[in-house]
């Protein structure tokens, strides 16, 4: 596939992005022309329409196919997980046992975390639809000898099609005559227009910004380049670190729970309990063992963070991203835009004998256009406005660049009134037309050997023109990216650079923000390569870059991508966390599990931090949720063998679970200490932390149950109210003990926590002691169980703060 050619007064776009680089192993490979010629006998002249016909058939239409996901499919998905079914089947025992309100009730808890639940659905769809709608409606096509418009769903491998002004590319072409300027910053996220004339290719999607040019059809449909790039990010899938720690914690609790409740119903039935006592009981200890609100506060606390991050310039699109960010250990940063200003400067100016550096760039200036789009016309102008000269010739004509010689040209008028002759371009060019200057082609490799992009400036009589000195210009590096790339590292985050520029590029930038490493070497990327291998991977395909994501993620690592053209969206949408710069093309952005609204790595340090917050959030609340249902079932088996009896019943069970699940669900919004390095979803210790805190919480409940069965000798009836009480306000005291990592008095809580806890605490003393939906007990007894569970937090706290430095929860 030939190189598209680049203008040589401004940046190339990079040859890996836009080259004859050989696919991997397994791509599907656009042909070339002559392939194309060969296999289908077309003729430059263009098919007939019967030929078209009978392509159309073997290829199929110019289109991407529809994998458009019902939103009905969508809704029912959220029904099917593991706490969707054992909420279900509690509600089936619910309506076999005639309890209609409270299947209700949990129907209605169900219905919730569904549509929670809905706000993490997938991008994937969005992210073809953009692709989708880039592409062109209709083109103009040679058809039996005659130039006709038809719609670009019917365009063929071996259509001559014509490519004009404003026009979007309808199919990956080869141009066989013409010359024109594309934009194919949408697929290459490059913001430079390519000069294209014969032989160049040239893909869907691309704008023509001017010229006319004839080209040949090479691919059309899912064998374009987009189309391999909209199957790609169909296909590219991660599962989330939250999708696993939610399954992994429902799964642990089920097996354990259940092992509980086959104990407990073996222990009923030696008791030979009537099967009337035994159905509640067993539906009790189910609803006992479902982390009911644990998926919904996952949502709701990504959601928040989300917000948080809103504000620092970070716009999530996928809330799982959030949390994601705390987990990354990995940052692949795109180069230009990100690291660098993503704008053209004059780094150095290299004057020859008898010319100086002011008057370098006033001559270079006056061979630049005025007020144009050209990045390298308008940086020279501005280098040369820093620099003035008095005695700067008058513009006579300008004659702007033009990609066949390769320079631009002016005629002024010195100030002795003679006319001189001003040419800026490629140095190869420019050295051609004036006398021999034999020190300048080792300054201009010297500076092409630094990765800068370099121009000849030549003046003088048309005939005599001498050459006036050399012009480099380069993106330099972001003021602030070498602080925020420590800042990172500060985090336990490395960042390595991938960029397809030159590695001589891209090796200076990155030793200018402190990426000191070792430079991948060119080739394919290794299937089996880790992070801390090298620092800079340069001269990398788009396609590549999701290669190297999953490679990494093969070694265990959360990886982070910046990216910012359709061909980027692959590996942004196969990272845990990917980032769309903000310059990112509307496609790069809907893959992107983010997108960044300002230049550079502010926004990233901020969802790294932001991110660990709410990681710490979630992991409290995940904590609290298994301390309470390994406890709950526990305390069920241990209230029967002291009493004989079921000591809460299940409407008793689906008041905990609204007042204390959801009610607990303002621990999303708590103060909390974000970790200093990444975390990470240990779910074995969490457990094991969760059972050393639970055994003391189920020693408080049972105490206070054998001093209301011991010391009051209450009724069954009110030794349920006094089980529920205790487990409420024993509950409310370990989520202030576990909320904290080190003291429980080590940070303040938020408001909407104090707030929901005072309401627990409200609701559940005001059923008690007006025995609403319960017996009622005596005020002086809720007060004291209340009195005993403050009391047992800072004993907690005491056993929590060596368990858990021990086991390094974080």
């Amino acid at each position: 596939m030939p190189i598209v050619e680049s203008r040589a007064d401004q940046p190339k776009a990079p040859k890996s992005k836009l080259g004859s680089k050989p696919s991997a192993k397994g791509d599907l490979k656009s042909p070339s022309l002559r392939e194309v010629e060969k296999q289908s006998g077309s003729s430059p002249n263009g098919l007939t329409s019967e030929e078209a016909r009978c392509r159309l058939e073997k290829f199929g239409p110019n289109a991407m196919p529809d994998t458009n996901v019902h939103p009905l499919r969508t809704a029912v998905e959220k029904f099917w997980a593991p706490v969707p079914w054992m909420l279900a089947a509690a509600i089936m025992l619910e309506l076999v046992l005639g309890k209609y309100v409270e299947a209700a009730i949990i129907g209605a808890l169900l219905v919730f975390n569904a549509a929670l639940g809905l706000f993490q659905e997938s991008r994937a769809q969005a992210t073809l639809a953009a692709l989708k709608s880039r592409l062109a409606l209709t083109a103009s096509v040679r058809r039996d000898g005659v130039w006709k418009t038809v719609p670009a769903a019917e365009l063929v491998p071996g259509d001559v099609v014509k490519l004009s002004l404003g026009g979007v590319v309808a199919a990956d072409v080869q141009l066989t005559g013409g010359e024109v300027l594309l934009d194919q910053s949408m697929l290459t996220g490059e913001s430079v227009p390519i000069e294209a004339g014969a032989g160049v290719q040239t893909y869907a999607g691309a704008l023509v910004r001017r010229g006319e040019a004839v080209a040949q059809v090479t691919s059309t449909g899912a064998r374009t380049k987009f189309g391999r790039t909209a199957e790609l990010v169909r296909t590219a899938h991660v599962v989330s670190s939250q999708q696993k720690a939610v399954l992994r914690v429902v799964r642990n609790l089920a097996a354990f729970n259940g092992v509980v409740i086959v104990m407990l119903v073996a222990y009923t039935w030696f008791l030979e309990m009537p099967l009337a006592e035994i159905i509640p009981l067993v539906l009790t200890a189910v609803l006992a063992s479902i982390p009911v609100a644990l998926p919904a506060t996952f949502t709701l606390a990504s959601a928040l963070g989300a917000r948080a991050l809103a504000r620092h310039g970070v716009l999530p699109t996928r809330l799982s991203a959030v949390d994601e960010a705390a987990t990354m250990d990995v940052l692949c940063s795109d180069k230009t835009g990100t690291l660098t200003r993503n704008a053209l400067t004059v780094t150095t100016v290299r004057p020859m004998p008898g010319f100086d550096v002011p008057h370098v760039l006033a001559l270079a200036a006056l061979a630049s256009a005025d007020g144009g789009q050209d990045p390298v016309d308008g940086a020279i102008r501005t280098a040369a406005l820093s620099k003035a000269v008095s005695d700067a010739p008058r513009m006579v004509k300008f004659v702007p660049f033009d990609p066949a010689t390769k320079m631009s040209e002016a005629t002024v008028a010195d100030p002795g009134g003679g006319t001189q002759r001003i040419v800026k371009g490629a140095f190869a060019v420019v050295i051609g037309l004036a006398q021999p200057s034999p020190a300048a082609p080792a300054v201009a490799k010297e500076l092409e050997g630094q990765g800068f992009r370099v121009l000849a400036v030549a003046a003088g009589p048309p005939t005599a023109m001498k050459l006036a000195g050399l012009i480099a210009l380069s993106d330099p590096p972001r003021s602030d990216s070498a602080a925020l790339v420590t800042e990172l590292h500060g985090l336990g985050v490395r960042t390595v650079m991938v960029t397809g520029d030159a590695p001589a590029t891209a090796a200076i930038v990155a030793h200018a923000v402190g990426l000191d490493g070792a430079a991948c070497p060119p080739g394919a990327i290794p299937e089996s390569v880790h992070p801390e291998e090298f620092a800079v991977y340069a001269g990398v395909l788009p396609e590549d870059k999701y290669k190297l994501v999953k490679a990494f993620q093969k070694t265990g690592h959360t990886v982070g991508m910046c990216g910012d053209g359709a061909n980027d969206a692959p590996a942004l949408r196969q990272a845990q966390i990917g980032i769309a710069v903000s310059t990112a093309t509307d496609v790069a952005k809907s893959a992107a599990g983010m997108v960044l609204t300002e230049a550079g790595l502010t926004g990233i340090v901020a969802a790294v931090k932001e991110g660990r917050v709410t990681f710490q959030r979630i992991l409290t609340y995940t904590l609290n949720s298994i301390i309470k249902k390994i406890v709950t079932v526990l305390f069920l088996i241990v209230g029967l063998i002291m009493t004989g009896h079921a000591i809460l019943t299940p409407l008793l069970m689906v008041i905990v679970m609204v007042t204390g699940d959801f009610l607990s669900m303002s621990l999303t919004t708590d103060n909390v200490r974000p970790s200093a390095t990444p975390n990470a979803w240990r779910i074995g210790t969490l457990t094991i932390a969760g059972i050393i805190t639970g055994i003391c919480l189920l020693a408080f409940c049972t105490g206070v149950l054998a001093v209301g069965k011991f010391e009051f000798n209450l009724g069954t009836g009110a030794l349920r109210t006094l089980s529920f009480a205790a487990l409420v306000f024993g509950s409310q005291a370990t989520i202030y003990a576990i909320r904290e990592r080190r003291h429980l008095w080590g940070s303040r809580p938020s408001l909407w926590l104090a707030v929901s806890s005072v309401a627990d605490i409200a609701i559940a003393s005001t059923l008690a002691v007006g025995g609403i939906a319960m017996t009622p007990l005596p005020a002086l007894v809720v007060a004291g169980t209340f009195a005993s569970a403050a009391v047992f937090a800072f004993v907690l706290d005491i056993v929590k703060v060596p368990v858990f430095s021990h086991l390094r929860l974080s």
